[in-house]
């Protein structure tokens, strides 16, 4: 008895301590052991922590604790190696005399002395070279940079968005670690620009554009005259970024490095120092201990290589990783529109044209292929680069074509890809041709040559014509233009899209399909590279990193996230670590319930050939009345998109519906535009604090939403504000999709079959499934919250369906065949709730 409870003691002395700013649950200890135990033994962990049971914060404290110790072991692993190298470099060994017979013969004597100083002056040699080599090999390990940074680990966290990733760093700011830890956020220069001439530009494209252009001004050799006097080029003096300078920009990296800062708050300190927070954020990456980035830097790996994220060895952490691999599918992909590919044509055509001297023979040769592959893609979908793309019929219709296929359709199949794919990285032909158009075309600054411009006129009024329909930005026509107005050409940089497309060409020809989408003119036509098999991307990050966790409120079904990401990238059962836990809030406090009928009897089905009938529509206003007469506060009800939406609003809106809500809950709808989800959500919660306060005869707001929309994911909906969710119908996604019918046929080829399911047809209810845990998940924020939810469609209440919802619920979840049981829940719970309170 008295050796287990000394081998017990033993085991809480050697397991690890973590800090916490309050007395965590139980589950955010076993979240923080289990993630401490994967880091440790370099595992990739699957970590499934409801939303509101303090996540974020567990991975801070579990994550930064095993890397303090890690450090400090790392610390004195290093010191022992000094000792040892030390000691080798003082270390001599201590001549060894001979003795010789006094019976010899002189001459003997003599020889054997003389042989015996020979063999000790070599010996004196060879351990001055030995004790010289340990001298230098001591003098590295004191004096190398690189080995200090590769003795030194850093965690890599990513995650979707940047108002997720300015969370997290709060979290970090509140944490026991937040005065010893070093952290660095990187972003894009959009959101991390200071410069406000760069700044108004707008698009992300003009921006990163700008900003390398003036990179390329300030390190232009000044060219120097025979008296060695520095000669002015002809022209206006090329700008520089006044930002950019390298003594403030160490000072700024000094400051990021002292201090935990967010985004925003690196905005500020860059104004104030006069210094540019995107270079300086590079410049603390490699002495940081974390560094907070988004998904497309990490998983991309030519902007991972261009933000300096070197992952040899290192952790990495991927939250909000439920839709990792749609996330990695995505950022593979490209997409081209017909106008596009001829814009981009145009302007390569013309840039050869004006250097044509100057352009090395090998340079022209690329150009012309670069050319050659363009004007293939055109044919393909049925156009002529040569003539204007607006006013080129073309078939309508789909066409799913293998790499290789569109090669040979395109009659590019003898260019190498790789090769071209080289060219554009070590030329920067793509950046250049954008400075080109700018340059010759105006683009806002009126050209002073006046025969460059009117050799160029045809060409900017060709261009704008060509993006007139497609480019995000207003571009004025030359018919709208009047003499005194420069003229402008397109925001965005075809070639810049080009590129992209032909480096996904150099994907296995098995990974990979080609769209082509006629659309009735080759202008509106399109031709889009599709990324079948994300874990082919995902296994380079597995490869280098040391270990990686990926994280999110539900990663379920687990078993189809392996297979799919992890061994179809080649990592083994046995390096997967998974850790799940239920909800820190009471089983009392959380209401899951599955309707099959509406009040009138009638049977909910939500199929897409049902669901359309106005006696659906209508029984769906009942139900929502019922809840928002017994349910206090604010109701979040989600569509399974915005079309149908639209239809059953503008329906509610005739037959009465939408006024008989509006008696007891206001009535706010989903915005249209990003900018405007600020403001809906902020009348939203002041009119439910206020009808709180008042007790009159509104009680709330209702707010209509649609899944996998603007406030799906990553909005609060704490307390008051989402005392029930309403889901309505199932989200499936459309499978008549082109896309979608390929990937399901990809995986049905090269996965296997899980439980006697498709491949394909599991890909379908994940996606489906995904999206409603995702907006359910919206209400529960913390211990103390409570929260109904209401799913009202009857294939809800299948087993495998109710199996696919989260950890949390599913156990709890009630399945009602008729409305009245579930409408005499829903009152006792909210009536209990009330009775607590007072």
């Amino acid at each position: 008895m008295f050796g287990v409870k000394k081998e017990k003691r033993k085991m809480e002395e050697t397991r690890p301590q973590f800090p916490f700013p309050y007395q965590p649950y139980e589950i955010q200890e076993q979240f923080m052991q289990a993630l401490y135990n994967a880091l440790d033994q370099g595992k990739v962990g699957i970590f499934e922590s409801p939303t509101g049971t303090g996540k974020s914060l567990s991975l801070i404290c579990g994550a930064l604790s095993w890397l303090t110790d890690s450090e400090a072991k790392k610390k004195k692993e290093q010191a022992s190696l000094l000792q040892e190298g030390e000691m080798a470099a003082l270390s001599t060994s201590a001549p060894q005399s001979s003795s010789t017979g006094a019976s010899e013969p002189d001459w003997i004597t003599d020889f054997v002395q003389k042989k015996a100083e020979r063999d000790m002056v070599s010996k004196l040699k060879e351990e001055e070279l030995k004790r010289q080599k340990r001298k230098e090999r001591l003098e590295l390990i004191r004096n190398n940079a690189q080995l200090k940074f590769a003795l030194k680990r850093k965690i890599y966290y990513c995650s979707r968005t940047h108002s997720q990733l300015a969370q997290f760093v709060h979290e970090v700011q509140k944490s026991p670690f937040s005065k010893d830890v070093s952290l660095v956020t990187l972003g894009s220069r959009q959101s991390l620009c200071v410069n406000e001439e760069v700044r108004r530009l707008g698009s992300i494209q003009q921006i990163n554009d700008r900003c390398m252009e003036m990179q390329k001004n300030k390190h232009e050799k000044q060219h120097h005259d025979d008296c060695g006097e520095a000669k002015r080029k002809r022209g206006p003096p090329k700008s520089v970024c006044p930002f950019n300078k390298a003594e403030a920009l160490q000072q700024m990296r000094d400051e990021i490095l002292g201090t935990v800062h967010d985004i925003e708050q690196l905005l500020k300190i860059g104004k104030e120092m006069h210094s540019c927070p995107y270079y300086s954020s590079r410049l603390a990456v490699p002495p940081a201990q974390l560094v907070v980035l988004p998904y497309q830097m990490l998983l991309h790996e030519a902007t991972r290589k261009a933000a300096g994220v070197q992952l040899k060895g290192q952790v990495v952490i991927i939250d909000e990783a439920h839709n990792l691999s749609d996330t990695l599918s995505c950022i593979h992909s490209a997409q081209l529109s017909g106008a596009q590919l001829c814009c981009a044509h145009s302007q390569l055509s013309q840039y050869a044209e004006r250097y044509k001297s100057r352009l090395k023979a090998k340079n022209v040769m690329y150009v012309k292929q670069i050319l050659f592959v363009i004007e293939g893609l055109v044919r393909v979908l049925g156009g002529d680069v040569k003539l204007n793309p607006h006013s080129q019929t073309t078939q309508t219709g789909n066409e799913m074509l293998t790499i290789n296929n569109l090669l040979f359709k395109a009659q590019v199949d003898n260019i190498n890809m790789f090769k071209l794919q080289n060219y554009f990285e070590k030329s920067m032909i793509s950046r250049k041709l954008s400075s080109f158009v700018e340059k010759y075309s105006g683009s806002g600054v009126t050209v002073h040559k006046q025969k460059e411009n009117r050799r160029t006129e045809g060409f900017s009024r060709f261009l704008q014509t060509l993006q007139s329909n497609q480019s995000s930005a207003s571009v004025s026509t030359a018919d709208e233009q009047t003499s005194a107005e420069p003229e402008k050409v397109p925001s965005s940089s075809p070639m810049m899209q080009v590129e992209s497309f032909l480096m996904a060409l150099t994907n296995s020809n098995a990974d990979g399909r080609v769209l082509l989408h006629r659309q009735g003119t080759l202008s509106e036509s399109s031709v889009k590279f599709l990324l079948l098999n994300p874990a082919v991307h995902f296994a380079q990050v597995l490869k280098e990193c040391r270990a990686l966790i990926v994280a999110g409120g539900t990663m379920q079904p687990v078993a189809d996230f392996k297979q799919e990401l992890l061994f179809s990238a080649g990592v083994k059962e046995e390096r997967i670590l998974e850790f799940s836990c239920g909800h820190v809030i009471p089983p009392e406090n959380i209401l899951p319930l599955v309707l099959s009928s509406g009040p009138s009897g009638l049977e909910l089905d939500f199929t897409f050939q049902k669901r359309d009938s106005p006696r659906m529509m209508d029984e769906t206003g009942r139900i929502l009345s019922n809840i928002c007469n017994v349910v206090p506060g604010g109701v979040v009800c989600f569509f399974p998109s915005y079309e149908y939406s639209r239809r059953i609003i503008s329906h509610w809106e005739a037959s009465g519906v939408l006024s008989r809500l509006a008696t007891k809950k206001k009535m706010f709808q989903e915005p249209k535009k990003a900018n405007q989800v600020e403001q809906v959500l902020s009348d939203f919660s002041r009119c439910v604090q206020r009808c709180a306060v008042e007790k009159g005869a509104l009680t709330g707001a209702l707010l209509l939403s649609v899944v996998g929309g603007k406030m799906s994911e990553g909005i609060n909906f704490s307390d008051d504000l989402g005392r029930c969710v309403v889901m309505v119908g199932m989200p499936y996604p459309n499978i008549k999709s082109p896309e979608l019918q390929e990937k399901m046929s990809y995986l049905d080829k090269h996965l296997r079959h899980i439980q006697g399911r498709s491949p394909g047809h599991a890909l379908i209810e994940n996606l489906c499934m995904k999206a409603v845990n995702q907006s359910i998940g919206r209400a529960i924020r913390h211990r103390g919250d409570y929260s109904s939810i209401v799913l009202c469609d009857r294939r809800y209440a299948r087993p495998a369906t109710l199996s696919k919802l989260p950890t949390w619920i599913k156990d709890q979840t009630r399945t009602c065949a008729s409305f009245g049981p579930a409408f005499a829940a829903l009152r006792k719970f909210f009536l209990e709730k009330k009775k607590q309170q007072v």
